[in-house]
């Protein structure tokens, strides 16, 4: 089939690749299939469901690396899970009585899209796989190529989401700020808040990169400015259980000896205990229309932070997240040659109607290449066993090892 026209659409959270891996798109079709004629649907499936839409025109075509220095997604995102019909109709981008998935493939159909270009995370691309089969068994020929984005790096089986590496040097620089507060008061527990749900490869890659950013520095201890107290002395993560008893009595001799404590807490670290505390009190949590606990009315930074500071003497607790600041950056060198790769070899595979996620392929030695849409599920769990992070842990005290220790 000759592909005439391609769609694209941005969709779940901001991730540092959404402007560049449009651009990207935009620019090898412009490269290798000037002909092609593009649009892009504005706040993603939203924007299918609705039929809201603008065409590339030439101008963008000849200026689309501009959008390769800027952050977030010019065409807008959403969160709409095509197979949540109660969402999909509460909201309005439904009728009652209609399947959004029959709405979004006429949507296509009538707009004449022989291509659609999804850039998302694993919500993202399994509801365009649950779009993609539904085209399937009603005969609509349109190929579905998605592009792999989230801050969390954790879509099995990719092995580095785009923006992954970007947010993880923002957080870094988002912390060399914060940290200075500690000079605000005396005996201050920082609590550094980074995204993760069920991962915590991001919380582990900005500590990481924090660290490596104040072999940068220059210091003076004699006039109390020492890396100490400016270093990461706690780093918690899902894939890890710790005692909290014992933690915080290590934790207690760094704030007596150093009058601080800064850590590093994933965003999903200690949920299902926080949500059986809320619960158990009558509170409702809170879902999303994917059925994830929203983050934010369950709070793990706050949690942590609380538990922490009374257990360790903390005069005040200052709680900070890094994740808007973050997951809005323009993509950094590493990630824009990723995103240059991927959507060059995307839009190969929308030329030839190859259907898939388009990642390096952990279960297939890395290629390159579009990956089956039902093979691409969230939640990979970060290896926290990687050298790095073992050093990582090892330099700043804090025990690491395979055994699941009680968090209670």
């Amino acid at each position: 089939m000759a592909v005439k026209k391609v769609g694209i659409l941005t969709a779940g959270g901001l991730a540092p690749c959404l402007s560049s891996g449009i651009g990207a798109l935009i620019e090898r079709y412009t490269e290798v299939a000037p002909e092609v004629e593009i649009i892009c649907y504005r706040s993603g499936y939203k924007g299918l469901l609705l039929g809201d839409s603008f065409v590339v025109n030439q101008t963008v075509r000849d200026n689309a690396a501009r959008l390769h220095k800027r952050g977030g997604s010019p065409i807008g995102n959403s969160r709409v899970k095509l197979t949540n019909v109660a969402d999909c109709v509460k909201r309005g981008l439904i009728q009652e009585g209609q399947d959004p998935l029959a709405v979004a493939a006429e949507q296509l159909r009538k707009d004449g899209v022989d291509v659609l270009h999804t850039i998302g995370g694993d919500d993202t691309n399994t509801t365009a796989a649950d779009l993609a089969a539904f085209l399937r068994q009603n005969d609509y020929e349109l190929t579905v190529v998605g592009l792999p984005k989230t801050v969390d790096n954790d879509v099995i089986p990719i092995k580095q989401s785009l923006g992954a590496w970007t947010a993880a040097e923002q957080g870094a620089r988002f912390f060399e700020n914060v940290v200075a507060e500690q000079n605000a008061n005396p005996r201050m527990l920082i609590v550094h808040e980074v995204m993760g749900r069920n991962c915590g490869w991001l919380t582990a890659a900005t500590a990481d990169s924090y660290t490596q950013s104040l072999d940068q520095l220059e210091f003076l201890p004699d006039a109390g400015l020492s890396r100490e107290r400016d270093e990461v002395h706690g780093v918690y993560i899902p894939e890890m259980e710790f005692d909290l008893e014992k933690e915080a009595a290590r934790l207690r001799g760094v704030m007596d000896e150093l009058d601080c404590v800064n850590i590093f807490i994933s965003e999903g670290a200690g949920v299902e205990t926080i949500v059986k505390e809320m619960q158990s009190r009558g509170e409702e949590v809170p879902q999303d229309a994917f059925g994830h606990y929203k983050l934010d009315a369950v709070n793990p930074g706050k949690w942590f932070g609380q538990q922490f500071a009374a257990m360790i003497g903390a005069e005040k607790t200052l709680v900070q997240k890094s994740g808007y600041f973050s997951r809005a950056a323009r993509a950094n060198e590493k990630d824009l040659a990723l995103i240059k790769s991927c959507a060059d070899k995307a839009v190969d595979c929308a030329m030839a109607g190859q259907g898939g996620v388009v990642g390096e392929d952990e279960e297939r030695g890395d290629e390159l290449r579009a990956i089956e849409f039902e093979r691409i599920r969230g939640g990979k769990p970060f290896n926290k066993n990687a050298p790095w992070f073992v050093d990582l842990l090892s330099a700043i005290g804090q025990p690491h090892d395979s055994q699941q220790l009680q968090t209670s």
